[in-house]
């Protein structure tokens, strides 16, 4: 097959790396400069929406815009999703009202969904399986820069200039992607017609939002018996009903549901929901141990994980590199989940005396197992299924991903806030209970006083006397309680994570194609019963679309 020239093949991946750089340091950055902007704007009781508006739109769009790019092509979605998150960018900027940010929000969310669903599939179109691991390494890795810089740019952004560079900031990045993509890249797509699968759709939608608005809200707006929660899950739960009857009678299904039957998509599938249930929601929780339980002071949470993230970086790009070489995904892959497992088990050995250089090793070890597992499944994937269904499978197990992390975070957070509040009445001094009014009470044990120590030293500077001694002791009471209930969600993730490295061993292992059209053998492989259909048959795409010429 002809190849791309190295040099445009480079300009390529590195237009590639920008976009989704764009998408990676938006949600640090933005982050940083919430408080600032709360100030300016008002509307605290809208602060969760900046957030959730984006993750609804760019988690809803990951597999809709993975099918579309598989019909027609992927570099017109790709850029389309860089030019929509400026535009949210622009307009998030200029907002002048919370309401006008959160709405602005939703459509940076679209744009990063659409470049999320696309970036991995590129590096697919540009390179055979054997030879993705070392990119997709690479561009692993890219998340974990935008966690270690994010939170420095976003506060120098914000001390230094204006909040509203904060959005600004990603339209020269956004111009710059957007003309070397126009220029580079080739536009493959598949030339046989196809049909849109719009009640697929609308059914996705409507299963997935309501479905993240109530594990979103769970516990923390509303109770999970409420009539909201319930409503919302028992409507997502007739709209995913409603989806798989669509997908089973649609032409081209957002989500085909024949992808099941191929154990190694439906064993990837579990590993990475699982693993976002487990990784995600116990990694949310690791700034508030280090701030609330052990007492070290932090401008910004985010960078509390930077040793994990640069045991990511390194991990990632070394693991890329060897599924190349060795053409293997399978025992790698129980490596980084074994790493994982005990990073997690590590963690759930710490308490109030652990040092700051325990949890840094402890983060490093966690940071070594997730670098090594984030590009192994999306190869695994690609690798198992026909050329055609490039875009969907690898937005999909995007989405399996982000799936199982937003509900980790909900159940996790109401975890803690069930244990904390039983853990710390036990923890408490019986004269404490007795000499503190309820209500004032409530107030001390809240956690997240501790993780700011200009309110903490306020409140010391507030009591004096008998009430200095008992604010001492309701303060190593919380702290021994949050100790208690963190050692708890941490030894939930790692028996999760044992759960995911037991499911994986069912992983089955198909040597890594060195070309992008798999022989006979390899077909019937990856899709018993399949592979002379027209679906997995080479010559349903384009063979002078799939072989761009030299630039």
């Amino acid at each position: 097959m002809n190849q791309m020239s190295k040099k445009r093949t480079m300009v390529v991946i590195a237009g590639i790396m920008l976009g989704m750089l764009l998408g990676a340091l938006d949600q640090t950055i933005v982050g940083t400069a919430m408080p600032r902007i709360i100030a300016l704007l008002g509307g605290m009781n809208l602060y969760a929406w900046v957030f959730t508006a984006y993750m609804l739109t760019s988690t809803t769009s990951v597999p809709i815009m993975g099918k579309l790019s598989d019909l027609y092509g992927r570099k017109p979605f790709y850029i389309g999703g860089i030019v929509v998150f400026m535009l949210g960018s622009a307009l998030s900027g200029a907002a002048q009202t919370m309401t006008q940010l959160i709405i602005f929000r939703g459509l940076q969310g679209l744009g990063a969904g659409t470049m999320m669903s696309n970036s991995m599939a590129i590096v697919g179109d540009l390179f055979p399986p054997a030879e993705r691991g070392k990119w997709q390494g690479v561009m692993g890795a890219v998340f974990g820069i935008s966690s270690v810089i994010g939170p420095t740019l976003g506060g120098f952004i914000t001390d230094n200039l204006n909040w509203r560079w904060v959005f600004y900031v990603n339209l020269p990045v956004g111009l710059l992607a957007v003309a070397v993509l126009l220029v580079a890249l080739p536009n493959i797509k598949n030339t046989v017609k196809r049909s849109i699968d719009y009640l697929g759709v609308a059914t996705l939608v409507a299963a997935v939002v309501p479905m993240l608005l109530a594990f979103v809200w769970g516990g923390e707006d509303y109770a999970w018996t409420s009539p909201v929660i319930i409503g919302l899950l028992a409507f997502s739960a007739a709209s995913w009903a409603a989806f798989v009857a669509a997908e089973r009678h649609a032409e081209e299904p957002i989500l085909p549901l024949t992808l099941f039957k191929n154990s190694i998509f439906s064993v990837s599938a579990a590993v990475v929901f699982l693993t976002g249930i487990g990784m995600f929601g116990a990694i949310n929780f690791i700034p508030l141990f280090v701030q609330g339980v052990i007492g070290t002071s932090a401008t910004n949470s985010g960078m509390i994980l930077t040793p994990m993230m640069l045991g990511m970086i390194v991990s990632s790009t070394l693991a890329g590199q060897l599924i190349s070489r060795l053409g293997r995904y399978r025992a790698i892959s129980l490596v980084g989940l074994a790493a994982m497992g005990l990073g997690m088990f590590l963690l759930s050995q710490m308490g109030v005396h652990t040092s700051n250089a325990l949890v840094v090793r402890n983060m490093i070890v966690l940071g070594l197992g997730l670098g090594v597992t984030m590009p192994i499944y999306v190869i695994t994937v690609q690798n198992s299924v026909s050329y055609d269904k490039l875009g969907v499978v690898t937005s999909s197990i995007q989405f399996f991903r982000s799936i199982g992390g937003t509900i980790g975070v909900a159940i996790m957070g109401s975890f803690l806030t069930s244990r904390l509040s039983t853990n710390v009445m036990a923890s408490l001094p019986a004269q404490v209970k007795q000499m503190v009014p309820p209500d004032r009470l409530n107030e001390l044990v809240n956690p997240k006083i501790f993780m700011n120590p200009q309110a903490t030293a306020q409140m010391q500077n507030q009591l004096s006397g008998p009430m200095a001694e008992l604010f001492r002791q309701v303060m190593e009471a919380v702290r021994s309680a949050l100790a208690l209930s963190l050692h708890g969600i941490f030894l939930a993730a790692f028996v999760i994570l044992v759960l995911s490295f037991g499911i994986n061993l069912m992983l089955k292992e198909i040597p890594l194609r060195r070309s992008h059209r798999p022989t006979p053998e390899e077909a019937q492989q990856s899709q018993p019963g399949k592979a002379n259909s027209p679906a997995a048959s080479p010559e349903a795409i384009n063979p002078e679309v799939i072989q761009p010429e030299e630039a």
